[in-house]
């Protein structure tokens, strides 16, 4: 079933707005950071909503369990072509060593497909009904 232009919408702005928030924050905390600011657009935008709307038909662990080898992919990418930068010493390193930050980093961020995928539909279905309300 084709997705509808709206709903992609609302995946561009969410993506957006996560990717911005998400970035600040690993900026703020000394996590992690990427290098160049286009790479929210590349990364959120052009990677993750549309591998998001193509996991949308599965269960929540089969999308997560194809995040894992999506995000993993881009993880261990972003950090071998030094697009992506870990500080060093940083809360993840502290606490599982510098040896697993990627594998960290990409258990986290796989499960940005399936609860991306169901805020995505919440917000949609949201806007849905306050436009036929209105």
């Amino acid at each position: 079933m084709a997705t509808p232009v709206s709903l992609w919408l609302v995946y561009l702005v969410l993506y957006g707005l996560m990717g911005m928030i998400m970035n600040e924050v690993g900026q703020v905390l000394e996590i992690a950071r990427f290098e160049y600011w286009w790479q929210i657009i590349t990364v959120y935008l052009l990677y993750m909503v549309p591998i998001s709307i193509l996991l949308r038909p599965y269960t929540f662990f089969q999308q997560y369990a194809y995040g894992l080898l999506f995000m993993g992919i881009l993880e261990l990418g972003g950090y071998a072509l030094e697009t992506s930068y870990a500080y060093p010493g940083n809360l993840i390193d502290s606490n599982l060593g510098i040896r697993n930050f990627a594998l960290a980093m990409t258990l986290f961020f796989a499960l940005y497909f399936p609860l991306g995928n169901r805020l995505a539909s919440f917000i949609h279905n949201l806007l849905l009904r306050i436009r036929r309300t209105a």
